[in-house]
């Protein structure tokens, strides 16, 4: 499967997902429906997926232009990447991000929502900027990263929109472990490959146990907090 942005290739037990749009990977609908047929076809074929960017850009987040085009537009986007992202957070199969490059916004998200993230070292910004940038988190956003940010780093990574390297965003809890550039995607790989030797549904139910309170929250509280959410401000 290919698509402007998005690649799917199955290596073994191993599906590994592509984003890469010539740019910085902005998160559209698109993009989306993409990211949906891929993980639609590794739920039926794979043992493990692999989820990794462009060279230098993993993704910026949203697409801006639907950002910015007006309230509902706004909503309609953050309201399907939010269905996507907490589809991840449940996927049935080991999920390993493989973070290229920055990763900001809904990049950011992405990382938290994979069982194993391994970053490439390298000059690169991570982190939630919405706050920096007049844009509240919504309430799904929060509460990922209450799940998988260290306790120390939560109140800086969510309210104060900072900003972190790839090894500070180790020890914040956004990536797993870093490698060099050129190792990333056969560590990527080789995580995946491991974690798709294990009972695939032991694995499910035992990230179903783990996860879903937060997923049903997230979900329960999502409609009425899109209600609320309004174009970014300075």
């Amino acid at each position: 499967m290919t698509t402007a942005s998005v690649t799917y290739d199955l290596d073994g037990t191993v599906a590994m997902i592509r984003l890469d749009d010539g740019k910085a990977n902005a998160i559209s609908h698109e993009l989306l429906d993409a990211l949906h047929e891929a993980l639609d076809r590794a739920e039926s074929e794979a043992r493990a997926v692999v989820i990794a960017g462009r060279d230098g850009r993993f993704s910026a987040g949203f697409h801006l232009p639907t950002m910015t085009e007006g309230t509902e537009a706004m909503r309609g986007l953050v309201t399907a990447g939010a269905e996507l992202l907490l589809r991840l957070y449940l996927f049935p199969r080991p999920v390993v991000v493989a973070c290229t490059g920055h990763a900001l916004a809904a990049g950011a998200l992405i990382l938290l929502v994979g069982d194993i993230r391994v970053g490439a070292a390298g000059d690169f910004k991570i982190g939630l900027n919405e706050v920096a940038i007049g844009m509240q988190l919504p309430v799904f956003a929060v509460e990922l990263a209450r799940d998988r940010l260290t306790p120390a780093q939560f109140t800086a990574a969510t309210m104060g929109a900072r900003i972190y390297s790839p090894d500070e965003a180790t020890a914040a809890g956004y990536l797993d472990l870093v490698v060099a550039p050129d190792e990333l995607l056969p560590t990527a790989t080789a995580e995946a490959a491991r974690l798709a030797e294990l009972r695939t549904g032991a694995y499910t139910e035992t990230k179903l146990r783990a996860r879903a309170t937060t997923v049903d929250f997230a979900r329960s509280t999502l409609h009425e907090d899109m209600a609320h959410m309004e174009v970014p401000q300075p």
